[in-house]
């Protein structure tokens, strides 16, 4: 059966500056265990700690441009690119750019602060 998510749920995030999570399906708002899909607004400058997710991550740039750290190398994903982190894989996600970003993060399984490991 079709279900209406009315409205994103305001999660805390990581990192500094603080950056906001929107998130429509996942655990906190719509109560999904396999999959969250979370639209994120990232001021210039944020940079969050390292992490080892025990989910597969799809992130779509929207807007501005993220920047992501791995063991193998960095890259930069502009507006209209993506990029998929696997799951044990290292990764470090950050906005240098001088707009920001706004970018959409899906993981599969959904995000929890129990499926993931952040650097100290």
């Amino acid at each position: 059966m079709a279900k209406v998510i009315p409205i994103a749920k305001r999660i805390p995030a990581q990192g500094h500056p603080p950056k906001q999570i929107e998130e429509f399906i996942g655990l906190v708002n719509s109560g999904t265990d396999d999959v969250s899909i979370a639209r994120m607004i990232s001021p210039q400058g944020w940079t969050e700690p390292g992490q080892v997710g025990q989910f597969r991550e799809f992130t779509v740039v929207l807007r501005g441009m993220v920047r992501v750290e791995t063991r193998t190398g960095t890259m930069d994903i502009l507006m209209g690119q993506a990029v998929v982190v696997e799951p044990g894989e290292w990764v470090r996600y950050s906005t240098p750019g001088p707009e920001g970003a706004e970018y959409v993060a899906v993981c599969m399984p959904a995000f929890s602060p129990q499926r993931v490991q952040r650097d100290a």
